[in-house]
């Protein structure tokens, strides 16, 4: 019985420990593979058929032909992770990607800038707005959805949306 209420009470204090933040994992991390998402941008989605979002992009340069991104559905801290997105340089992508695949999975960037519903967040410098869009526009760009949309938790569901401006250039004009 004494080891049953040691037990509840150290679960008791670890509890209060993670819920007060006082065991440090809100301290600042040492660089790590989550360090430098400083992009932030967002934009809209096409998913079966449909105009979602805006999703926000949280990316960085992993080198000089790719840019990851870690997608929430809103800039709440708790926010869900929903979606990732890779941009790679079209003269990469183009190379080693087939064209049935860049043709159904992926999307220009240069398109979808086009379109006017990509907003620029991080930087804040207009300039340094001005070299993000023209760098991303010359990359294409595949996105893993990862959490359906009203599903309590990620079903191992995983889609490809588009970005609108892919969707446009296939399909026609949408209203959103």
């Amino acid at each position: 019985m004494k080891t049953n209420r040691k037990l509840g009470f150290g679960m008791l204090v670890l509890a209060s420990f993670i819920f007060t933040g006082s065991v440090g994992w809100a301290d600042e991390a040492p660089p790590n593979p989550l360090s430098g998402y400083t992009i932030h941008v967002s934009a809209p989605h096409m998913m079966n058929g449909e105009v979602v979002g805006p999703f926000h992009h949280y990316c960085k340069p992993i080198n000089k032909d790719i840019i990851q991104c870690i997608l929430f559905e809103s800039t709440d801290p708790n926010a869900r992770m929903t979606e990732v997105e890779y941009m790679v340089s079209k003269e990469l992508a183009r190379k080693v990607i087939p064209k049935w695949s860049h043709d159904q999975f992926w999307h220009d960037h240069d398109e979808e800038i086009k379109t006017g519903r990509v907003a620029i967040h991080n930087p804040t410098d207009p300039e340094e707005q001005k070299k993000l869009a023209d760098y991303v526009a010359k990359t294409d760009g595949i996105i893993f959805h990862l959490w359906p949309h009203d599903a309590p938790i990620p079903d191992g569901t995983v889609a490809i949306p588009q970005s609108v401006g892919h969707w446009e250039a296939k399909h026609g004009k949408v209203n959103k």
